[in-house]
Protein backbone atom coordinates (compact mmCIF):
# COMPACT_ATOMS: atom_id res chain seq x y z
CA UNK A 1 0.00 0.00 0.00
CA UNK A 2 1.83 3.31 -1.05
CA UNK A 3 1.84 6.07 0.99
CA UNK A 4 -1.08 8.41 -0.49
CA UNK A 5 -3.74 5.48 0.47
CA UNK A 6 -2.59 5.13 3.93
CA UNK A 7 -2.99 8.67 3.86
CA UNK A 8 -6.38 8.87 2.41
CA UNK A 9 -7.19 6.02 4.23
CA UNK A 10 -6.30 7.70 7.26
CA UNK A 11 -8.12 11.23 6.70
CA UNK A 12 -11.34 9.33 6.06
CA UNK A 13 -11.23 7.45 9.06
CA UNK A 14 -11.26 10.91 10.72
CA UNK A 15 -13.81 12.36 9.01
CA UNK A 16 -15.75 9.35 9.92
CA UNK A 17 -15.23 9.59 12.87
CA UNK A 18 -15.83 13.66 13.19
CA UNK A 19 -19.29 12.79 11.08
CA UNK A 20 -20.58 9.76 13.94
CA UNK A 21 -19.55 12.35 16.80
CA UNK A 22 -21.48 14.93 15.23
CA UNK A 23 -24.53 12.74 14.93
CA UNK A 24 -24.05 11.33 18.93
CA UNK A 25 -23.76 15.20 19.79
CA UNK A 26 -27.49 15.51 17.97
CA UNK A 27 -29.07 12.55 19.14
CA UNK A 28 -27.90 13.48 22.92
CA UNK A 29 -28.71 17.28 22.85
CA UNK A 30 -31.86 16.18 21.25
CA UNK A 31 -33.15 14.32 24.56
CA UNK A 32 -32.62 18.05 26.47
CA UNK A 33 -36.37 19.48 26.32
CA UNK A 34 -37.52 15.84 27.17
CA UNK A 35 -35.37 15.01 30.12
CA UNK A 36 -36.44 18.35 31.25
CA UNK A 37 -40.38 17.74 31.18
CA UNK A 38 -39.55 14.36 32.91
CA UNK A 39 -37.91 16.31 35.54
CA UNK A 40 -40.76 18.16 35.88
CA UNK A 41 -43.43 15.85 35.98
CA UNK A 42 -41.57 15.55 39.26
CA UNK A 43 -42.34 18.92 40.44
CA UNK A 44 -38.45 19.62 39.78
CA UNK A 45 -38.53 23.61 39.94
CA UNK A 46 -37.20 25.17 36.37
CA UNK A 47 -33.64 27.02 38.45
CA UNK A 48 -33.17 23.58 40.58
CA UNK A 49 -32.80 21.58 37.20
CA UNK A 50 -31.29 24.26 35.34
CA UNK A 51 -28.57 24.05 38.25
CA UNK A 52 -28.27 20.49 39.18
CA UNK A 53 -28.04 19.98 35.31
CA UNK A 54 -25.14 21.82 34.82
CA UNK A 55 -23.71 20.99 37.80
CA UNK A 56 -23.63 17.34 36.79
CA UNK A 57 -21.92 18.36 33.44
CA UNK A 58 -18.84 20.65 35.13
CA UNK A 59 -18.32 17.54 37.62
CA UNK A 60 -18.03 14.84 35.09
CA UNK A 61 -15.94 16.88 32.36
CA UNK A 62 -13.52 17.70 34.89
CA UNK A 63 -13.12 14.24 35.80
CA UNK A 64 -12.90 13.12 32.67
CA UNK A 65 -10.06 15.85 31.59
CA UNK A 66 -8.11 15.01 35.34
CA UNK A 67 -7.97 11.78 34.41
CA UNK A 68 -7.46 11.49 30.19
CA UNK A 69 -7.15 15.36 29.18
CA UNK A 70 -4.93 17.35 31.80
CA UNK A 71 -2.63 18.78 28.70
CA UNK A 72 -6.11 21.02 27.84
CA UNK A 73 -6.45 22.47 31.04
CA UNK A 74 -3.50 24.91 30.98
CA UNK A 75 -4.47 28.21 29.63
CA UNK A 76 -3.24 31.42 29.74
CA UNK A 77 -5.44 33.75 32.06
CA UNK A 78 -6.63 36.02 29.22
CA UNK A 79 -7.65 33.14 27.12
CA UNK A 80 -8.97 31.36 29.94
CA UNK A 81 -11.41 34.17 31.11
CA UNK A 82 -12.93 34.75 27.47
CA UNK A 83 -13.67 31.11 27.80
CA UNK A 84 -15.18 31.66 30.57
CA UNK A 85 -17.27 34.96 29.57
CA UNK A 86 -18.88 32.65 26.52
CA UNK A 87 -19.43 30.10 29.25
CA UNK A 88 -21.61 32.90 31.25
CA UNK A 89 -23.77 34.13 28.15
CA UNK A 90 -24.84 30.70 27.64
CA UNK A 91 -25.57 30.05 31.76
CA UNK A 92 -27.84 33.03 31.14
CA UNK A 93 -29.46 31.40 28.22
CA UNK A 94 -29.85 28.22 30.21
CA UNK A 95 -31.74 29.68 32.37
CA UNK A 96 -33.97 31.33 29.82
CA UNK A 97 -34.15 27.83 28.21
CA UNK A 98 -35.47 26.16 31.05
CA UNK A 99 -37.86 28.03 32.40
CA UNK A 100 -39.31 28.93 28.85
CA UNK A 101 -39.50 24.81 28.81
CA UNK A 102 -41.58 25.13 32.19
CA UNK A 103 -44.29 27.57 30.51
CA UNK A 104 -44.50 25.41 27.09
CA UNK A 105 -44.44 21.97 25.55
CA UNK A 106 -41.28 20.10 24.49
CA UNK A 107 -41.86 20.19 20.09
CA UNK A 108 -42.93 24.01 20.42
CA UNK A 109 -39.54 24.82 22.82
CA UNK A 110 -37.50 22.67 20.86
CA UNK A 111 -38.56 25.00 17.67
CA UNK A 112 -38.15 28.07 19.01
CA UNK A 113 -34.82 27.54 20.15
CA UNK A 114 -34.02 26.31 16.89
CA UNK A 115 -33.91 30.04 15.94
CA UNK A 116 -30.67 30.30 16.64
CA UNK A 117 -29.39 30.96 13.58
CA UNK A 118 -31.33 33.59 12.53
CA UNK A 119 -29.63 35.37 15.42
CA UNK A 120 -26.13 34.10 14.61
CA UNK A 121 -26.50 35.80 10.67
CA UNK A 122 -27.96 38.94 12.47
CA UNK A 123 -24.92 39.68 14.40
CA UNK A 124 -22.50 38.64 11.88
CA UNK A 125 -24.27 41.18 9.53
CA UNK A 126 -23.99 43.78 12.58
CA UNK A 127 -20.16 43.14 12.54
CA UNK A 128 -20.16 44.21 8.68
CA UNK A 129 -19.77 40.16 7.43
CA UNK A 130 -21.61 41.22 3.56
CA UNK A 131 -24.86 39.13 3.91
CA UNK A 132 -26.19 37.85 -0.01
CA UNK A 133 -29.80 38.63 -1.13
CA UNK A 134 -29.73 34.36 -1.26
CA UNK A 135 -29.25 34.51 2.31
CA UNK A 136 -31.65 36.94 3.63
CA UNK A 137 -34.26 35.12 1.28
CA UNK A 138 -33.61 31.99 3.27
CA UNK A 139 -33.67 33.92 6.54
CA UNK A 140 -37.00 34.87 5.61
CA UNK A 141 -38.27 31.73 5.35
CA UNK A 142 -37.09 30.64 8.88
CA UNK A 143 -38.66 33.53 10.48
CA UNK A 144 -41.97 32.31 8.41
CA UNK A 145 -41.39 29.19 9.44
CA UNK A 146 -40.78 30.52 13.15
CA UNK A 147 -44.30 32.42 13.07
CA UNK A 148 -46.16 29.66 11.55
CA UNK A 149 -44.55 27.12 14.61
CA UNK A 150 -45.71 29.62 16.98
CA UNK A 151 -48.95 30.82 15.79
CA UNK A 152 -48.85 34.38 18.30
CA UNK A 153 -52.07 34.96 17.01
CA UNK A 154 -53.44 32.11 18.63
CA UNK A 155 -51.87 31.84 21.87
CA UNK A 156 -54.67 33.19 24.74
CA UNK A 157 -52.31 32.16 27.82
CA UNK A 158 -49.90 35.32 28.97
CA UNK A 159 -47.65 32.14 30.85
CA UNK A 160 -47.40 30.63 27.27
CA UNK A 161 -46.40 33.98 25.56
CA UNK A 162 -43.83 34.32 28.05
CA UNK A 163 -42.78 30.79 27.68
CA UNK A 164 -42.19 31.78 24.33
CA UNK A 165 -40.34 35.36 24.87
CA UNK A 166 -37.68 33.58 27.23
CA UNK A 167 -37.07 30.95 24.79
CA UNK A 168 -36.52 33.21 21.72
CA UNK A 169 -34.15 35.13 24.38
CA UNK A 170 -32.56 31.68 24.94
CA UNK A 171 -32.16 31.50 21.55
CA UNK A 172 -30.75 35.24 21.13
CA UNK A 173 -28.12 34.37 24.05
CA UNK A 174 -27.35 30.81 22.80
CA UNK A 175 -26.33 32.42 19.05
CA UNK A 176 -24.22 35.34 20.84
CA UNK A 177 -22.44 32.40 22.60
CA UNK A 178 -21.85 31.12 19.14
CA UNK A 179 -20.50 34.36 17.82
CA UNK A 180 -18.26 34.96 21.16
CA UNK A 181 -16.91 31.24 20.76
CA UNK A 182 -15.77 31.82 17.48
CA UNK A 183 -13.54 34.36 18.17
CA UNK A 184 -12.10 32.25 20.82
CA UNK A 185 -11.51 29.48 18.88
CA UNK A 186 -9.20 31.32 17.26
CA UNK A 187 -6.69 31.23 19.78
CA UNK A 188 -7.71 28.55 21.92
CA UNK A 189 -8.14 24.82 21.56
CA UNK A 190 -11.61 23.30 21.03
CA UNK A 191 -11.31 21.08 23.95
CA UNK A 192 -9.91 23.57 26.07
CA UNK A 193 -12.61 25.94 25.33
CA UNK A 194 -14.97 23.34 25.95
CA UNK A 195 -14.09 22.60 29.60
CA UNK A 196 -14.41 26.68 30.73
CA UNK A 197 -17.12 26.96 28.44
CA UNK A 198 -19.25 24.44 30.55
CA UNK A 199 -17.37 25.95 33.53
CA UNK A 200 -18.51 29.36 33.06
CA UNK A 201 -21.98 27.63 32.86
CA UNK A 202 -21.79 26.34 35.91
CA UNK A 203 -20.53 29.35 37.79
CA UNK A 204 -23.22 31.35 36.24
CA UNK A 205 -26.12 29.27 37.13
CA UNK A 206 -25.02 28.88 40.37
CA UNK A 207 -24.51 31.97 41.46
CA UNK A 208 -28.06 32.62 39.84
CA UNK A 209 -29.79 30.07 41.72
CA UNK A 210 -27.63 31.35 45.16
CA UNK A 211 -29.16 34.92 44.61
CA UNK A 212 -32.48 33.64 43.79
CA UNK A 213 -32.42 32.65 47.46
CA UNK A 214 -34.62 29.25 46.34
CA UNK A 215 -34.02 26.53 48.73
CA UNK A 216 -33.25 22.60 47.45
CA UNK A 217 -37.20 21.37 46.97
CA UNK A 218 -37.89 17.60 47.91
CA UNK A 219 -37.15 15.47 44.90
CA UNK A 220 -38.11 11.90 44.09
CA UNK A 221 -35.68 9.87 43.11
CA UNK A 222 -37.06 9.32 39.55
CA UNK A 223 -36.43 13.13 39.21
CA UNK A 224 -32.96 12.78 40.38
CA UNK A 225 -32.73 10.03 37.48
CA UNK A 226 -33.68 12.91 35.01
CA UNK A 227 -31.59 15.40 36.06
CA UNK A 228 -28.23 13.13 36.23
CA UNK A 229 -29.32 11.60 32.63
CA UNK A 230 -29.56 15.65 31.51
CA UNK A 231 -26.53 16.55 32.86
CA UNK A 232 -24.55 13.47 31.44
CA UNK A 233 -26.13 14.02 27.85
CA UNK A 234 -25.30 17.70 28.01
CA UNK A 235 -21.62 16.72 28.91
CA UNK A 236 -21.27 13.98 26.50
CA UNK A 237 -22.93 15.63 23.84
CA UNK A 238 -20.33 18.45 24.24
CA UNK A 239 -17.59 16.06 24.03
CA UNK A 240 -18.65 14.70 20.76
CA UNK A 241 -19.62 18.15 19.42
CA UNK A 242 -15.69 19.29 19.91
CA UNK A 243 -14.60 15.96 19.00
CA UNK A 244 -16.65 16.65 15.66
CA UNK A 245 -15.15 20.01 15.13
CA UNK A 246 -11.95 19.17 15.33
CA UNK A 247 -12.54 16.10 12.87
CA UNK A 248 -14.64 17.91 9.84
CA UNK A 249 -14.69 21.54 10.95
CA UNK A 250 -17.76 24.20 11.54
CA UNK A 251 -19.82 23.52 8.58
CA UNK A 252 -20.24 20.03 8.79
CA UNK A 253 -20.74 19.60 12.21
CA UNK A 254 -23.76 22.82 11.27
CA UNK A 255 -25.30 20.52 8.67
CA UNK A 256 -25.09 17.59 11.06
CA UNK A 257 -26.77 19.56 14.38
CA UNK A 258 -30.13 19.94 12.45
CA UNK A 259 -30.45 16.47 13.20
CA UNK A 260 -31.07 17.57 16.85
CA UNK A 261 -34.85 19.28 16.25
CA UNK A 262 -35.68 16.11 14.31
CA UNK A 263 -34.85 14.06 17.27
CA UNK A 264 -36.63 16.32 20.07
CA UNK A 265 -39.76 16.88 17.74
CA UNK A 266 -39.80 12.33 17.45
CA UNK A 267 -38.91 12.03 20.97
CA UNK A 268 -41.87 14.83 21.77
CA UNK A 269 -44.28 12.92 19.44
CA UNK A 270 -44.13 9.58 20.44
CA UNK A 271 -42.67 10.08 24.47
CA UNK A 272 -44.48 13.21 25.69
CA UNK A 273 -47.50 12.53 23.26
CA UNK A 274 -46.90 16.51 21.66
CA UNK A 275 -48.53 17.43 18.36
CA UNK A 276 -47.97 19.64 15.73
CA UNK A 277 -50.64 20.53 13.32
CA UNK A 278 -49.95 20.21 9.47
CA UNK A 279 -49.24 24.02 9.68
CA UNK A 280 -47.02 23.81 11.93
CA UNK A 281 -44.94 20.98 10.42
CA UNK A 282 -44.10 23.32 7.23
CA UNK A 283 -43.31 25.49 9.65
CA UNK A 284 -40.56 23.55 11.26
CA UNK A 285 -39.57 22.78 7.69
CA UNK A 286 -39.03 26.20 6.90
CA UNK A 287 -37.18 26.94 10.18
CA UNK A 288 -35.08 24.20 10.02
CA UNK A 289 -34.03 24.88 6.16
CA UNK A 290 -33.93 28.69 6.22
CA UNK A 291 -32.27 28.91 9.13
CA UNK A 292 -29.87 26.01 8.55
CA UNK A 293 -28.88 27.71 5.02
CA UNK A 294 -28.98 31.11 6.08
CA UNK A 295 -26.05 30.53 8.77
CA UNK A 296 -24.20 28.02 6.17
CA UNK A 297 -23.76 30.70 3.80
CA UNK A 298 -22.84 32.89 6.69
CA UNK A 299 -20.03 30.59 7.63
CA UNK A 300 -19.09 29.79 3.90
CA UNK A 301 -18.40 33.42 3.76
CA UNK A 302 -15.42 33.06 6.21
CA UNK A 303 -14.96 33.95 9.77
CA UNK A 304 -14.75 36.76 11.23
CA UNK A 305 -11.38 38.79 10.43
CA UNK A 306 -8.60 38.46 13.52
CA UNK A 307 -8.93 41.81 14.96
CA UNK A 308 -13.14 41.36 14.89
CA UNK A 309 -14.45 41.48 18.29
CA UNK A 310 -17.91 40.44 19.00
CA UNK A 311 -18.02 42.57 21.60
CA UNK A 312 -18.41 45.75 19.26
CA UNK A 313 -21.28 44.76 17.75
Amino acid sequence: MSLFDRDTRAELRQRLSGVQNGLLAAFLLGWAPILGKFAYRYNVAPMTLATLRILVSVVFLWAFYLLFWRRYILLPWPFLVNCLVVGMVNGVGSLFYYNGLARLDASRAALLNATYPIWVVMFFAAAGQPITRLTLGRLGGAVLGALLVTRPWTIPDPLHAYGMLLMIACAVLYAWHLVLGQWVLADVPARSAALYIITGMALTVSGAYLLSGQHLEAIPLPGFYAILALGLTTALSRLAMFFSLERIGGVQTAIISLLELAVSLLLAHFLLGDRLSLLQWVGALLLMGGGALARLDVERGGAPERGFNPMDV
